[in-house]
């Protein structure tokens, strides 16, 4: 089976992505909410609050919201009367948050959290950006008490051909040259690039299922320029 799409050229090696990631995201923090309301035509806000709905959770649980960025999903979490609380590797993220929800700053595999402390986990297009998958899947098993849910938002490409090819051009052509005039050339067209990290989905669906997750589902958003997906924690012990 097919893990992932081939690496374009210009993006980082996987040994230098961590450190590459970082610094791309403390350059470009200051205008990223600006950006991702017009790139997107504000349907990032829209993505956000379905993400939310489909978590299921009761009003008061606490949800740890991995890659918070400015906290945009902690703050549709709060509107939802969820308790967030976000976490991020980079600190000029942090530094331009926008929310009140407590924010830590850690590695997604490390989440100094303990073992079944949580009723819930988001991540907010984040997921092409960590250097592996499998162990950022294990590490949110272990927060999770049985039965907590996941929603993870990333982007996507459209099955239709004619769709496709209209989502490629805008992603790979007019979002870097918007992203150089308002923020960082380089940064912009890594973020279409990046989809290459991205394992297929049926293997990035059983990646979930085998770190403890069932109920695993995938809903394509916008015509698939989007994805959703969802999980519930496992009752039983990990493998």
């Amino acid at each position: 089976m097919k893990s992932r799409r081939r690496r374009a050229p210009g993006l980082p090696r996987p040994q230098d992505k961590a450190q590459a990631v970082e610094e791309m995201f403390d350059e470009i923090a200051p205008r990223y909410d600006l950006l991702n309301r017009l790139l997107t035509f504000r349907l990032d806000t829209r993505w956000r609050r379905c993400a939310v709905a489909a978590l299921g959770l009761t009003p008061g649980e606490t949800v740890i919201d991995v890659a918070c960025g400015t906290g945009d999903l902690c703050n549709e979490l709060e509107s939802a009367g969820l308790r967030p609380v976000g976490v991020d590797f980079s600190a000029g993220m942090l530094a331009a948050a926008t929310t009140q929800a407590p924010l830590v700053r850690s590695d997604a595999l490390r989440l100094g959290v303990r073992d079944a402390s949580l009723d819930g986990a988001t991540c907010g297009f984040a997921l092409r950006n960590f250097t592996s998958l499998e162990p950022f899947f294990a590490e949110l098993a272990r927060v999770l008490r049985p039965g907590a849910r996941i929603a993870l938002l990333e982007v996507s490409e459209p099955a239709n051909p004619l769709l496709r090819a209209g989502h490629q051009m805008y992603f790979g052509k007019v979002v870097p040259a918007v992203g150089s005039l308002l923020s960082s050339r380089a940064a912009y067209r890594y973020l279409p690039e990046s989809v290459a990290y991205l394992p297929e989905a049926p293997v990035l669906l059983a990646q979930l299922a085998d770190a403890g997750f069932r109920a695993v589902d995938r809903k394509l958003l916008n015509g698939g320029i989007a994805q959703l997906i969802t999980a519930t924690r496992s009752s039983w012990p990990d493998r």
